[in-house]
């Protein structure tokens, strides 16, 4: 199925989570924010989130620095 991440169009296997989408972007040990059509996706439900075709993400990527 395809979603869009960031404004690109990516293909992804069906019946992923974000906690798979995440973990497939070498983005698991990350600190990220995740907007799903709209609305923000708390941390504590990434695992239950369910993808679906078409759906547009933001992802957020926290950078620390001093």
């Amino acid at each position: 199925m395809n979603i869009t991440i960031n404004g690109e169009t990516k293909a992804v296997t069906a019946s992923i989570s974000l906690t798979d989408l995440i973990a497939s972007l070498d983005l698991t040990n990350h600190r990220v924010a995740i907007e799903r059509n709209g609305a923000i996706v708390p941390r504590s439900q990434h695992a239950q989130t369910q993808l679906s075709e078409g759906d547009a993400l933001e992802i957020v990527v926290a950078v620390g620095g001093g």
